[in-house]
């Protein structure tokens, strides 16, 4: 029985050796040939553990472009919200319908993320506190969303249009603000869209007020 264990130990002690052997062997070589080698397999692992880690990181002006775009989209479909019983233009009644179309969903997206983050996502009375003292780009204050609400007609179409220009400015500069400083790949895409649909719409409001 113990001819037979130190047997096994002396096998296992053998085959230990053989593979530090054909380690000590293959590490071995020429040192420039091993080093390249040596590094290129490291950098492959690191390329591959670090892809899906990069997909999902974020950093703070992440959290800063959805903890701002949240209430000021919230404001944007607000003020939309206006439009069906106030406006009378129907390119104005349109614009308004596909403004909410588009933010209420990345409203969604947005509070997602910073929920996955751990992060809390701005309470729906947020907005009026981010606007006083002119605290978020393009963002109106309470007065400017009273005098909204009471006008109509005519004089609701222009004042809706001069103030959601003004509101898709200041959404398009935390955009670009976002693609600049983010690193969260998805909250990026968000933002090239933003610029890309905002401007757009920016240039169709500017056009509609020069023919009145």
């Amino acid at each position: 029985m113990n001819r037979k264990r130190s047997l096994v130990r002396r096998t296992a002690v053998v085959a230990a050796s053989g593979v530090a052997a054909l380690v000590l062997a293959a590490c071995g070589g020429s040192g420039d040939d091993t080093g390249a080698a040596g590094h290129g397999g490291h950098q492959a692992t690191d390329a591959a553990s670090s892809a899906p880690a990069s997909q999902g990181q974020h950093n703070a002006a992440d959290v800063s472009f959805a903890k701002g775009m949240i209430p000021h989209h919230r404001q944007a479909v607000e003020m939309a919200d206006l439009a069906p019983d106030r406006a009378r233009s129907a390119e104005v009644k349109k614009l308004a319908a596909e403004i909410e179309k588009a933010q209420a969903p990345e409203i969604e997206k947005l509070s997602g993320w910073l929920t996955s983050w751990g992060e809390t996502v701005p309470a729906e009375g947020a907005m009026e506190h981010s606007m006083h003292g002119g605290g978020m780009e393009g963002m109106m204050s309470a007065e400017e969303m009273t005098a909204l609400e009471n006008a109509s007609g005519e004089a609701f179409d222009t004042s809706f249009m001069e103030m959601m220009i003004r509101h898709h400015e200041g959404a398009v500069e935390m955009a670009k603000t976002e693609q600049s400083d983010g690193a969260h790949a998805p909250a990026r895409k968000m933002a090239a869209d933003i610029i890309a649909s905002q401007s757009a719409e920016i240039e169709q409001m500017k056009k509609l007020l020069g023919e009145k």
